[in-house]
């Protein structure tokens, strides 16, 4: 068992007495991990939401049903809760419950909000986690970190999923599966999602863009479309753990882009999957971009997993001078450049360093990423 980052952090919420919400995309292991994290405790309830029976247990149900429902359990796992209808008021009528002792659990394989809102209604009753594919980190302390750096071009390409981690033979055709039938599964369910077809081209457009600006009017133009149903879709994809957005950094300079964003996938594996790529790096023209989108998501992870409240960015000159990745962290900035090439002589750009003297700057290679990504000096 690959032991997650997450999971002492759970069991440390399980004491404040509030309902704990699970977060991650489909098949990341967020199941697995609360089945590890409390082996042995008998009282307990599963309702998984992908079940029809389950979800009517806990659907538009009063707070007196509800806790008839919970009340002979230590610990209730509600599972894919996205699909329960007004889920966020389920939740606030469960962590209101005064006579409650049960652990409440949720999990959810998209943002809760879709399903009808839950950061209105459950305001200061949650708390909220993210888990994420594995991360280097984990798999270096689970291995050795020697280990990890041997099989880095097999993570570059064909990600961090468990199920593609520890069945490495069958990674290939895993990761085809987990793109056709999981990719999609909650988007496919939400009204907004009119044309199936519309949205596999804009994912692919997506990959193909990977570590660009990208640019909605393009994108629509391309796949023939309206620039607001990219918004809405890549929206859309984003509460589905697919995609996430970096904006542009701008503060100071005339010449910096104001409304830029780049794109990331949040696993390699998926977004190589999405193009049908799983050629070795040396027959690759994107190995720098796959480079780019492993470190960015695994700085999210460290970030996620270690309660840092960083703003991530990337800078860019309308003179094409750029910065892969700002870190902004209680006032201060630091600045990534992300080259697979550990050769590269990459510098900090002239007017940044002039503009913003007080920043960090460092780049970021196979030869010495593993402090950029690691949440301390236990793993190296």
């Amino acid at each position: 068992m690959i032991q997650r980052i997450l999971a002492p952090f759970m069991l440390n919420d399980l004491n404040k007495k509030k309902v704990i919400v699970l977060l991650g995309a489909r098949q990341v292991g967020k199941t697995t991990m609360l089945e590890e994290m409390l082996m042995g405790k008998t009282k307990s309830l599963l309702i998984n939401c992908d079940n029809v029976d389950d979800r009517l247990m806990i659907e538009e149900k009063s707070s007196t049903e509800l806790w008839h429902l919970i009340a002979p359990y230590e610990f209730v796992f509600i599972d894919e809760a996205q699909r329960v209808k007004n889920i966020g008021l389920t939740i606030k009528m469960i962590g209101d419950l005064k006579n409650n002792t049960a652990h409440v659990i949720v999990t959810g394989s998209s943002s809760l909000e879709l399903a009808g809102g839950i950061n209105e209604p459950a305001t200061g009753r949650i708390i909220e986690r993210m888990l994420y594919p594995f991360s280097l980190t984990e798999l270096a302390a689970h291995t050795t970190p020697r280990e990890e750096r041997r099989l880095l071009e097999q993570r570059m390409i064909y990600g961090l999923y468990p199920e593609i981690v520890t069945h490495p033979a069958d990674a290939k055709q895993n990761l085809i599966t987990l793109t056709n039938n999981y990719l999609y599964k909650d988007l496919f369910s939400f009204r907004g999602i009119k044309k199936p077809d519309v949205l596999q081209k804009l994912v692919r457009a997506l990959a193909l863009q990977l570590g660009n600006e990208v640019s909605y009017n393009e994108l629509a133009n391309l796949i023939g479309i309206d620039k607001e149903t990219v918004e809405n879709y890549i929206n859309l994809l984003e509460k589905c753990f697919v995609v996430f957005r970096l904006e542009s950094f701008n503060r100071n300079m005339r010449n910096e882009i104001k409304k830029g964003k780049k794109i990331y996938f949040y696993d390699n594996g998926v977004r190589n999957a999405v193009i049908s790529n799983f050629a070795p790096l040396k027959l690759r023209s994107d190995t720098g971009a796959l480079w780019e989108n492993l470190m960015v998501c695994e700085r999210i992870k460290r970030n996620a997993y270690t309660g840092r409240y960083a703003q991530l960015y990337f800078w860019r000159t309308h003179e094409q001078q750029e910065i892969d990745l700002i870190e902004e962290e209680d006032g201060l900035l630091s600045a990534f450049e992300f080259k697979y090439n550990p050769k590269s002589n990459a510098k900090l750009p002239k007017s940044f360093a002039e503009n913003y003297p007080n920043s960090n700057y460092r780049l970021v290679t196979p030869e010495d990423f593993r402090d950029f990504i690691t949440l301390d000096n236990s793993v190296k």
